[in-house]
């Protein structure tokens, strides 16, 4: 039993247990939307948790037609937002505020949810609507900051559910400072204000949020990263959201990419992120030159993966990356077997690995870049978007495209990357390029 969102993304592959993993992906958003999205649809939970929503939000708009069903709980958002400008941990709000209203991470998605749901349908009223809560969100936590920093408020999640060690003796439990976790986040939310400002002509607005953002990044860079760019907790949730929202400059991002794909391979190549950082992880190594080592966390089939599930038989995604631990044992107290967070590498395998990302909202133009690895032969993948269907296939030898197939919708223009190393732009229609490797 779940909401009508129609299903509209397909993804097929060569790995069997990757096509498994998608399966699972897609399960756990089907048994989660049901009126509100949902943590989880068992236990003592099933409630609208705001983080949860937020970082499969994008997975989401692949997968099934969500725009109007985000739209309402989106507006259950703004009702519910306190006189302050919080946001709820859940919404609705059945704690009736008694839950912190500042998570970062959960909170931000009164922005990111919004702004990624213009990228996906391509319509902006979804702004203009949310546009209030956004600005007070933002409002509160500038409001909230010690000289731009956001430590005065006592985040009660973090980088929730990262990867620890039983009796850590040696401090490889992956904890990443929650403060570093709230700058970054509170960056990006002011970063889609502005950005939202200056789309609906609020000038005066785009340029006082541009200027609060260089204030914040620099505070960020005056207490979390050191003058040789060690960004402190050293973590790849630390790093990730450090490359993610742009809180670094130009000259010191690729060495912290090239700290964060040592950091995977000093774990075994082992993904150590929580709730924050997951979302993200595959894509930051991919935007900065590692997809290797995005393949590699992708099939790692030991624990912490998303494999490790699939190799002992779950069929949806887990809440934590050891639910079940080797030993077969089940982890107690809080615990899901179907919880859809982790399910957001569903967005890099969309994006990166196929390649189909957006270069304009609604993908009225939009790239077909693949990013083959892993030893896969072929991937699939197809979505609907308000212009209809884009499918692209692509076959590879090892790890070299010789073949991509791509459908572009009527009305839409694509950058298409070749296998012969030429990036075409093509109107709509149905298009095969093909070379032969050695």
């Amino acid at each position: 039993v779940r909401s009508s969102t129609d299903d509209t993304g397909t993804l097929t592959n060569s790995n069997p247990l990757v096509n498994q993993l998608f399966s699972n992906i897609q399960w756990g958003q089907r048994g989660n939307l049901l009126s509100i999205p949902t943590d989880c649809p068992q236990r003592d939970e099933r409630l609208g948790w705001t983080g949860d929503a937020e970082f499969f939000f994008r997975t989401a708009t692949f997968n099934g037609k969500v725009d109007n069903f985000f739209r309402k709980w989106l507006r259950s958002l703004g009702d519910d937002q306190t006189a302050r400008g919080g946001i709820p941990s859940v919404i609705p709000d059945i704690f009736f505020g008694a839950s912190a209203d500042y998570a970062c991470g959960w909170a931000d998605c009164a922005t990111i949810i919004p702004w990624q749901h213009y990228r996906a349908y391509g319509d902006i009223s979804v702004l203009r609507d949310q546009y209030p809560s956004m600005k007070a969100w933002v409002d509160f936590q500038l409001g909230a900051c010690n000289n731009y920093l956001l430590n005065t408020l006592d985040q009660p999640f973090g980088d929730w559910l990262f990867w620890s060690q039983d009796n850590d003796r040696s401090g490889r439990s992956a904890v990443t400072s929650k403060e570093l976790c709230a700058q970054c986040f509170m960056a990006g939310s002011i970063g889609i204000v502005a950005k939202s400002a200056e789309l609906m002509g609020k000038a005066e607005d785009a340029a006082y949020y541009r200027a609060e953002l260089a204030k914040v990044r620099k505070a960020f860079m005056n207490e979390f990263v050191t003058p040789n760019g060690l960004v402190s907790s050293d973590t790849q949730t630390a790093y990730v959201l450090a490359l993610y929202f742009d809180m670094l400059p130009t000259e010191l991002r690729q060495q912290a990419a090239d700290r964060l794909a040592a950091n995977v391979k000093s774990y075994g190549n082992h993904i150590t992120t929580g709730f924050l950082g997951t979302p993200h992880i595959c894509e930051v190594l991919s935007e900065y030159g590692y997809t290797d080592e995005a393949y590699k966390l992708l099939l790692q089939e030991t624990c912490p993966s998303w494999i490790y599930p699939v190799k002992l038989g779950a069929t949806t995604i887990w809440e934590r990356w050891n639910s079940i631990k080797p030993d077969g044992t089940i982890v107690g107290g809080m615990n899901s077997f179907n919880h859809y967070s982790y399910g957001s590498i569903g967005d890099w395998l969309y994006r990166y690995a196929v390649g189909i990302r957006e270069t304009s909202p609604g993908y009225k133009t939009f790239v077909v870049d693949p990013h083959p690895g892993g030893g896969f032969n072929f991937m699939e993948a197809s979505t609907r978007t308000p212009y209809g269907k884009i499918r692209v296939k692509w076959e590879a030898d090892s790890d070299h495209i010789r073949a991509i197939e791509v459908c572009i919708p009527a009305g839409t223009t694509a950058s298409v990357h070749c296998p012969d190393g030429e990036v075409r732009v093509l109107g709509s229609g149905n298009y095969g390029f093909g070379v032969e490797l050695e």
